[in-house]
């Protein structure tokens, strides 16, 4: 298990307690370089920031690696026509806690417009003035959300619940969001009439740099971004001129398009050698969480649990519902 850390520790100790597989923990992201630690089992278990491509999944194969076990939903970092040469089976945790990402989402939403994190700062420092806390009330304002699978279509939800106009865009509509009273629209049409755009779509060719300089251009002046879903849906170095600019008024994002080298690490003492990142956390309408949308305690227990009985249905050689493949 590569990229583990110590509540992953917990949780999969927690829910193997009583299980035939065995775990060997290593806090060592899955690479060229590591990839020889997996001598001697049969599956791996990695995360959203290890490296499945080609050479890597060779590697693991010459050592005895027969499955790769996700313990994330997304497996865009998966070269899945390698895995289906060397005969690898790769599984996912489809969906193990969307209400963690959405909560999430809408704290992001929160937080930045009422600028919570410099609220705070300020108050810690004895500055108890309020100038440059202004936000605004999110009741009547147009939200745009863009993909409403499992985690989209509960933040839909949530930003009825706040009494906002919410408008979606997906190419497969919920009848129960349309019920509740979401009205979906083309995404041509999304970008103009928004004054929020959340971010929950799947990282797919089509969906890769989905906020880009076009399509900012055409937003409201002003418009908040959030980004929870996957970092390469957006061109950070097209947001970071909008926000230089004004197009942008906030951004919030839980995720980065480079953030495989950043996130998950204490690099509290290291210099950032990202330009672009760093240029970004310059901004004070701007709020980053290191992706933790998903860090629950139920979340937590849900993929320990899922990828548990993923790793059954390969032992037991039976079809595996979670199995993903090219």
């Amino acid at each position: 298990m590569f990229s583990t850390r110590t509540y992953d520790r917990a949780s999969f100790s927690a829910a193997s307690a009583h299980s035939a597989h065995r775990f060997r923990f290593v806090d060592a992201r899955l690479t060229t370089e590591t990839a020889a630690l997996a001598h001697e089992s049969l599956a791996v278990c990695a995360f959203v920031n290890d490296d499945l491509s080609d050479v890597v999944l060779r590697q693991l194969a010459d050592v005895g690696v027969r499955h790769v076990a996700l313990r994330s939903a997304g497996y865009n970092h998966v070269d899945l026509n390698a895995a289906r040469d060397l005969g690898l089976t790769v599984v996912r945790v489809p969906a193990y806690s969307p209400n963690a990402v959405a909560e999430h989402t809408i704290a992001l939403i929160l937080a930045v417009n009422r600028h919570i994190p410099r609220a705070h700062d300020r108050v810690r420092d004895r500055n108890f003035s309020l100038e440059g806390l202004v936000g605004f009330d999110l009741k009547d304002k147009t939200v745009g959300v863009i993909g409403t699978g499992k985690i989209g279509a509960l933040v839909a939800r949530l930003l009825w619940h706040f009494r906002c106009k919410v408008i979606a865009a997906d190419p497969v509509v919920d009848p129960a969001l349309v019920e509740l009273g979401v009205t979906y629209v083309p995404l041509d049409d999304l970008w103009p009439q928004c004054d929020i755009i959340s971010l929950n779509a799947p990282l797919l060719d089509s969906t890769h740099h989905l906020v880009n300089a076009a399509t900012i251009a055409r937003c409201k002046r002003g418009v908040m971004i959030v980004n929870t879903g996957r970092g390469p849906l957006v061109d950070t170095a097209a947001v970071v001129d909008a926000l230089k600019t004004g197009q942008i008024g906030s951004l919030a994002l839980d995720v980065y398009e480079e953030e495989r080298t950043l996130f998950f690490e204490d690099r509290s003492s290291d210099i950032l050698d990202d330009d672009v990142f760093a240029r970004l956390i310059t901004f004070p309408n701007v709020l980053i969480t290191a992706h933790q949308a998903f860090l629950t305690n139920e979340a937590l227990a849900a993929i320990a649990e899922i990828t548990l009985a993923n790793l059954d249905d390969l032992a037991a050689e039976r079809p595996c519902a979670n199995a993903v493949t090219a």
